[in-house]
């Protein structure tokens, strides 16, 4: 699953330069903001959870496994937060 949801209206939007999470439709929570990178990085700051995660594959998003570790990266995250 690509997260192409972040910053495009559906669940958020762009505040100084970065996509900002305007709705709760997954895991996320409203507020939390960053970036996914072309390379294959994502960044995202969650003040609710007091949370920074950092995912640098540089791997490119040429192919749906790139998508899907970033996607697995944050879910897993936020699991381990709710436990």
């Amino acid at each position: 699953m690509v997260r192409t949801d972040i910053g495009q209206g559906q669940h958020g939007g762009w505040g100084f330069g970065m996509a900002v999470r305007t709705y709760r439709g997954d895991y996320a929570p409203v507020g939390q903001f960053g970036w996914d990178g072309g390379a294959g990085t994502s960044t995202y700051a969650d003040p609710d959870n007091q949370l920074v995660g950092i995912l640098l594959t540089q791997t490119g998003m040429s192919t749906p496994d790139s998508a899907r570790a970033i996607h697995d990266f944050w879910t897993t995250l936020y699991q381990a937060v709710d436990d």
